[in-house]
């Protein structure tokens, strides 16, 4: 099966916080790197996302300690849109 990993930057105008982390994290830009597999069929080629995965901390607060979670895709665009949809 063939796969690809596309890399993007999100944006959180508020703190958030998602399964897996261990504390809330402030509002900010974050690398989010997705891995999605091919759905291939006579006519196209679509591709379904499997896994993504987000880098902590935010790009403006990069320190020497960074990590990677790996985050739920759906939840990382139920939190997205919870985040645009605030005051």
């Amino acid at each position: 099966m063939t796969t690809r990993t596309t890399s993007t930057v999100v944006r959180f105008n508020a703190v958030f916080l998602l399964p897996g982390f261990d504390a809330p994290q402030p509002a900010g830009e974050y690398h989010v790197d997705l891995d999605e597999e091919a759905l291939e069929s006579a006519s196209h080629t679509a591709w379904r996302r499997v896994a993504a995965f987000i880098h902590l901390p935010a790009i403006s607060l990069r320190g020497s300690k960074e990590q990677m979670v790996q985050i739920e895709p759906a939840l990382l665009e139920a939190a997205l849109d919870k985040d645009r949809r605030q005051p």
